[in-house]
């Protein structure tokens, strides 16, 4: 099948799967002609990139994992134990990330409690909004 009928099966875009390619993640054969042509598994293994980058992994761990997914009832495949550490410390990386994300949520969260406008005091936004109103066009500051 050619790229367009690849990106529609699959659901992704046509500069996506060039990307794969380049990547070395799909290995389409060529025409004559020079256009791309895709097998009918083609469809399962960008499927396959999809949901490892959804997950995290970057293309060049992805290239040494896609090998190892045959089909899409098989997870990794026994022939490649020595992916497990890589993957763990991939997930190890991905947790950390999670822990500094939820870090940075916890200190937005406390900021915005802490700056909650009360019913006695004005609110910022309105008294920045009145300054700049009073300064005429053409001004300098």
């Amino acid at each position: 099948m050619r790229i367009g009928e690849l990106a529609r099966r699959a659901g992704v875009s046509t500069r996506a799967l060039r990307y794969y390619e380049e990547q070395g993640l799909l290995r389409p054969d060529r025409r004559p002609s020079g256009y791309r042509d895709y097998g009918e598994q083609a469809v399962t293994t960008v499927r396959h990139i999809r949901l490892l980058l959804s997950a995290g992994l970057g293309t060049a761990v992805i290239a040494e994992i896609l090998p190892c997914v045959p089909d899409d009832t098989t997870v990794l495949a026994p022939t490649c134990p020595e992916l497990l550490d890589g993957l763990a410390e991939e997930r190890a990386r991905i947790t950390a990330s999670m822990q500094r994300l939820a870090a940075a949520r916890d200190i937005l969260d406390a900021l915005i409690a802490t700056g909650a406008p009360s019913a006695d005091r004005e609110p910022a936004a309105t008294a920045t909004t009145a300054g700049a109103a009073g300064r005429g066009a053409g001004q300098e500051m």
